[in-house]
């Protein structure tokens, strides 16, 4: 049978336009080793480790009439180096230039005739670094066990890792009289499949979403909370196709000694960070904040295991943020409250029940966010916060350490705000990803999220 892409994974290439594409992406700035770390090198490790991600090496087709969802083939003419593209800033170059330039390249839509996913190096870094910007379709990265081609070029180590380039041999295209005797015969085995092609195709995404809340099932306190609409919020627009990108930093130890004066977790320090920075952002513009001002943020969250080999559990939450509260600590209380209250409530989403639901969760929270993201109205949420823990341990890529890591996520439509967090090798760092008409103060607020870590440090013990 082919292998055909499941009705979630369809939706996302259905629901792509020009306001909105989507790829979820990530921006690692590197240091070169004496050895160097060139567009040459990268494409070689690039190359070694594709056979780990084989769907990088397939592209979508459509079956005519889309009588049935599009099936992934492999491409006869891929091409690494189209998809490893080289860029450059005028020497030494800054952040804002950087910024710049990820905004720019997030901007534009992949090409569906390709296999989705685009790496770009960037020389011309300061400091004798080199930035790497990676794009990938939500539609790739189909599963919670998959792997993306960003983790696959990474190593513990700056000796890269043995890996054997396995001869790769395309299989040949399917013609469209094969889709159209596929799907046929696909239908006739399962009848239930054709009703459920004819709502993908009429980009029915209400039918979407109560397919994924009853496959979920158990999250009827979650639904009972997507009743009460988001309140109304500057970041709720009618958004542009290009985009702004802006970044915050922070050290994981100071915010674990924030958790460990006022208590709560680290994921809840960094939402009362961010409610301090929104709270500001709001009243920089002249907006009214009143004691009782929030906003919603839609905030799925990884949650780790003692076993090692249980994998990753995934918990999303509707949570209000307290951007009215005046004092950090009040603000704190209210985050862990509201978390505390989720959890106990049952709306968590346990990683099990979104593997139900054929590709609803792939392998970074970060994707998952902007999934969920998409699914859902507008009105249910006002901004998106997606927070991976990463690994507390350098990484390499060809010799290269990296030193900083920010996430990208897509925005969904009606929404110019999205914040991806991650922490990793002792820092924590915010990737801002906001339309550039509707957000054009992204790093007014960038800098904001800093400013409120430090006012939350001021409140811890010494």
């Amino acid at each position: 049978m082919p292998d055909r892409l499941s009705a979630l994974d369809a939706s996302f290439l259905y629901l792509e336009d020009s306001t909105t594409p989507m790829h979820v992406g990530g921006v690692a700035v590197f240091r070169r080793p004496k050895s160097g770390f060139d567009y040459d090198k990268l494409v070689s490790l690039i190359e070694q480790r594709l056979s780990l991600v084989p769907r990088y090496r397939q592209k979508v087709v459509h079956v005519p009439g889309r009588i049935a969802r599009p099936v992934w083939v492999d491409d006869p003419d891929f091409d690494v180096t189209y998809h490893v593209r080289r860029s450059a800033l005028p020497k030494p170059g800054n952040d804002s230039q950087l910024h710049d330039l990820v905004a720019r390249l997030m901007s534009r839509p992949l090409d569906h005739h390709r296999p989705l996913w685009e790496i770009y190096l960037v020389e011309g870094l300061a400091d004798d670094q080199a930035a790497v910007i990676t794009k990938t379709h939500q539609a790739v990265v189909d599963g919670i066990a998959a792997l993306e081609i960003g983790q696959v070029m990474l190593d513990v180590s700056p000796s890269p890792r043995g890996s054997v380039e396995n001869l790769w041999m395309p299989q040949p295209e399917p013609s469209g009289l094969q889709l159209i005797a596929d799907a046929v015969t696909e239908a006739v085995q399962r009848p239930g499949v054709i009703i459920e092609n004819v709502r993908s195709a009429a980009l029915d995404t209400v039918a979407t979403v109560e397919k994924v809340f009853s496959a979920l099932g158990g999250v009827a306190s979650a639904l009972r909370t997507a009743v009460t609409p988001a309140p109304g919020s500057p970041l709720n627009v009618r958004i542009s196709t290009q985009r702004r990108f802006a970044v915050a930093r922070a050290k994981l130890d100071d915010l674990r000694a924030v958790r460990k004066t006022h208590g709560g977790t680290v994921n809840d320090v960094v939402l009362a960070a961010l409610s301090g920075a929104l709270r500001n952002w709001l009243l920089s513009r002249g907006e009214v904040v009143t004691g009782g001002t929030t906003i919603r943020a839609m905030s799925p969250l990884s949650v780790r295991e003692a076993d090692p080999d249980s994998g990753n559990n995934v918990s999303a939450y509707l949570v209000d943020l307290p951007v009215g509260e005046p004092n950090p600590v009040v603000r704190l209380h209210h985050v862990s409250h509201a978390m505390r209250g989720h959890k106990e409530s049952g709306q968590a989403v346990a990683a099990d029940a979104l593997v139900r639901v054929s590709g609803f969760a792939p392998p970074t929270l970060h994707a998952l966010g902007a999934r969920a993201a998409s699914s859902f109205s507008r009105r249910l949420f006002n901004v998106i916060v997606t927070n991976v823990p990463g690994p507390q341990v350098p990484l390499y890529a060809a010799g290269a350490k990296m030193v900083e890591i920010f996430p990208v996520v897509p925005l969904a439509k009606g929404q110019a705000l999205s914040i991806g967090v991650t922490s990793y090798d002792g820092g924590v760092y915010f990737g801002l990803n906001g339309d550039r008409d509707a957000m054009s103060d992204v790093d007014v607020l960038a800098a904001m999220v800093e400013e409120s870590v430090e006012e939350l440090m001021g409140t811890a013990a010494s």
